[in-house]
């Protein structure tokens, strides 16, 4: 041999036991279920020194297409587990040219047959802030692991609400008339504050998307909680995220494949917000690329979608949650800004395992052309998205137009007209407020009339009700962060409780016992929830319509002009006979008859009247 080639066989054996051993620092998923339809599952096992890496057989598991990235700090495996694979763990030995480590894995019983009953136009669903809500345990306000977040004097500090405070108050939501809670994103978030002092308590700047935020609870604790709301019959929707992360998630530094992201930290596209483009025939394609694959307001790292690792992570980290807390349903975060052909397969996924599971879109836009553009059960492009449902943003918009500001509500019956753009516009979520809009009462300073014929509408329009936490109570506050004020008494020696009557001001007591009576009078009328509607007057401020079934029919009346209405109603197109009696709901005074195929009905300023057969 000779002396170049000995000396370099040297060099590679001293280097190689130089290297350092194999590390591994987190296995996604940790675990998986066995007979579930993900058969195999690939993991995600993110490291140090892993180049060369292969795994030992375990029992009840086989491996294939193991790979390692070039960097060496992420294997990915499928790995299949046997239907008669035993439940519990069954950690994997990982093996170098430097060492052994081992990957804890666990194996899962197979999931029970419960089949996520979904959001249903029976639902009534309260939009919560977990952090905002109601601090149930003290003692995960400022964890060892991200101290120094906690300020409930500042806007964009952690405050302390959590699971816990959640589940202390599930009586109040259901004697409110809630049937679902959906929860802000409840995934670990950025654990450093942001450099202008803000924080993730919001729940959208991912860190770990297999795990909770320390701040609100264990994932022991989340499912707690979503234990305890089935217990009382309300259901509970996730939050997900699938177009960005935060800004610190390691994939920015360390990303699993060179496509893992759409660009880098000097490199990246910024969001150009331009969803129009993605429906007109005439964008070109780099201008479409500006809003799939731009950073969310020029910081959140855009996953890439088209990377084939980066789809089959997120559809198994989708029905991992699931799985794991047991949610109903899911409302997905930006909807636009991903590709459409990524919905189709995650939504297909989740169908395959959960059938009746829904899903609810983001598309924070006023046209109903383009927001139909994204609705499941129709094609463009070829490819339909299969989402159940979306929010409905173009009536929202209307809403506040008409009672926040006064305008016409004509445009409110106007816009609904564009239900013929829907494959299904009966489930379109429809609201007053939400997280990312000043709240409804301090829009032009509302008055409580005008907020109490808003709600009205919200109640009994088709669609799926949604309030805001917070909203039955009068609370204010104008753009983000000051919509997102702490719940009154969710927090040990608060000067009131408003989650009991004791503890709400007479305002506060009266929209309350309002908002309660609605929401029991849509959950005891089916013709308020499953109806076809009808327009009977449609008038500058006044807006009259029926929601009917074959054998029943609700009139809502409202009057939002300055004025006294007195209204001439026909209803012989609708399925109530001639003489019968129709009840007032809302007001007192004596029921209503139908004479020759009318009604009369006299409406004060700034009032509205629900009318049933009875």
């Amino acid at each position: 041999m000779s002396r170049t080639v000995w000396f370099s066989c040297l060099c590679w054996i001293a280097s190689i036991s130089a290297a350092a051993p194999p590390q591994v620092l987190k296995v996604e998923p940790p675990d998986w279920w066995a007979g579930h339809s993900v058969n195999p599952v690939r993991l995600f096992i993110h490291g140090t020194s892993l180049s060369g890496a292969h795994l030992d057989a375990s029992p009840g598991l086989t491996f294939s297409n193991l790979r390692v990235n070039a960097a060496g700090s992420y294997v990915f495996v499928d790995v299949s587990i046997a239907p008669e694979a035993t439940p519990g763990s069954h950690p994997l030995k990982l093996i170098t040219a430097s060492g052994t480590t081992v990957v804890p894995f666990s194996i899962n019983a197979p999931l029970p047959a419960r089949n996520p009953p979904g959001i249903t136009r029976d639902d009534i669903v309260y939009l919560i802030m977990p952090d905002r809500f109601a601090d149930g345990d003290p003692s995960n306000d400022d964890p060892a692991i991200s101290k120094g977040l906690f300020d409930r004097a500042k806007p964009k500090s952690y405050h302390g609400g959590d699971f816990k405070g959640i589940r202390d108050h599930l009586s109040y939501l259901k004697d409110l008339g809630v049937t679902a809670i959906w929860m802000t994103p409840i995934y670990d978030n950025n654990n450093r504050a942001n450099p202008d002092g803000a924080t993730d308590y919001h729940g959208y700047g991912a860190t770990d998307l297999y795990n909770t935020d320390e701040h609100l609870g264990s994932i022991a604790e989340l499912r707690e909680l979503v234990g305890a709301a089935h217990g009382i019959g309300i259901k509970v929707v996730q939050d997900q995220v699938v177009n960005h992360v935060g800004p610190t998630n390691t994939w920015v530094t360390d990303p699993p494949t060179p496509t893992w992201l759409h660009g880098t930290v000097a490199t990246h596209l910024n969001e150009s917000w331009q969803v129009w483009t993605l429906a007109d025939p005439y964008a070109s394609a780099s201008i479409r690329r500006e809003v799939t694959d731009g950073w969310f307001a020029n910081f959140l790292p855009d996953l890439n979608e088209s990377d084939a690792d980066v789809r089959q992570y997120e559809i198994e980290n989708t029905l991992w949650w699931v799985g794991t807390a047991g949610f109903d349903a899911i409302r997905q975060d930006t909807w636009p800004y991903v590709p459409r052909d990524f919905w189709h397969d995650w939504m297909a996924a989740i169908k395959r395992q959960y059938p009746s599971l829904t899903v609810v879109g983001e598309v924070f836009e006023g046209d109903p052309a383009l927001v139909s553009f994204f609705a499941g059960g129709q094609e463009h492009g070829g490819i339909d998205t299969l989402v159940d449902s979306l929010f409905d943003y173009p009536v929202y918009f209307q809403l506040r137009k008409a009672f926040a500001e006064g305008g016409s509500l004509i445009e409110i019956p106007k816009m609904l007209a564009h239900d013929r753009l829907y494959p299904n516009p009966d489930v379109l979520w429809t609201f007053l407020g939400n997280h990312d809009v000043s709240r409804f009462l301090s829009e032009k300073q509302v008055d409580p009339a005008s907020f109490r014929l808003a709600l009205t509408a919200l109640f009994t329009i088709r669609g799926v009700p949604l309030l805001y936490y917070g909203d039955e109570i009068r609370m204010l506050g104008g753009d983000d962060p000051d919509n997102r004020h702490d719940f009154p008494g969710g927090w040990p020696g608060d000067p009131r409780n408003a989650f009991l009557s004791s503890g709400r001001t007479a305002a506060e007591e009266e929209i309350f016992d309002f908002t309660r009576k609605l929401a029991h009078l849509r959950a005891s009328l089916p013709t308020l929830r499953m109806g076809s509607t009808r327009n009977l007057i449609v008038q500058d401020q006044v807006w009259v319509f029926a929601r009917y079934t074959s054998g029943s029919v609700a009139v809502v009346a409202i009057n939002n002009g300055t004025s006294a209405a007195t209204l001439t109603i026909p209803v012989d197109n609708l399925p109530v006979r001639e003489a019968a009696v129709l009840r007032r709901n809302l007001t007192t005074g004596s029921a209503i008859k139908v004479t020759s195929g009318q009604i009369s009905l006299v409406l004060p300023s700034k009032s509205a009247e629900l009318l049933t057969s009875e």
